[in-house]
């Protein structure tokens, strides 16, 4: 499993850039021991001919959004995870989900490393069973807030390759095997 994590410094310059700049960023609130958990979920279905499917939560709990994926029915190996810029999966090759989320305009890349789009997830590992998962915890996603940085109304995709971080603006990654709308939960 993958874990990726970011500072402080990194985070505040993602707020200024998108409007925000309060310790608020997940539309939770502050005070108290524990905030309330604010989620989010894509269903993910096969696209372009595949077999991938799966889930993806994200759950936002006292400033932080996890983002937890599982999928089955991928090919063994490794397989690039983005979250791309509208919740519309409805083309057989999901191109209509359009280009990666990038609302602070950077250069596509590796999280956590240089420039990337928010939506520049990275790669997860498929076994020979044809099962992945890959785990995300962040303070530079909201979830439900309304926010520039908001995954809800947003798609995941699951690609048939794997992420250079280098060519732009998508890594390389190939089709589009596996879509989905994220939806808040209500």
């Amino acid at each position: 499993m993958k874990r990726f994590g970011l500072g402080l410094a990194l985070a505040a310059a993602f707020a200024a850039g998108c409007g925000g700049g309060d310790e608020k960023t997940n539309g939770e609130g502050s005070g108290g021991a524990s905030a309330k958990e604010t989620k989010a979920v894509a269903k993910i279905e096969s696209r372009d001919g595949s077999t991938v499917k799966g889930t993806a939560t994200f759950t936002a709990k006292d400033g932080k959004v996890t983002l937890k994926v599982e999928i089955e029915g991928a090919t063994a190996g490794m397989h690039a995870f983005h979250i791309h810029e509208k919740g519309d999966c409805s083309g057989a090759d999901a191109k209509t989900a359009g280009g990666h989320w990038n609302p602070t305009a950077k250069a596509h890349g590796k999280w956590g490393e240089g420039e990337f789009h928010l939506g520049d997830i990275g790669n997860m590992n498929v076994g020979a069973d044809g099962k992945g998962t890959l785990e995300v915890t962040t303070d530079l996603w909201s979830v439900g807030t309304g926010k520039d940085n908001d995954v809800v109304g947003k798609s995941v995709i699951v690609h048939e390759g794997v992420d250079d971080f280098k060519t732009q603006p998508t890594g390389n990654a190939g089709k589009r095997f596996g879509c989905a709308a994220i939806e808040l939960v209500k």
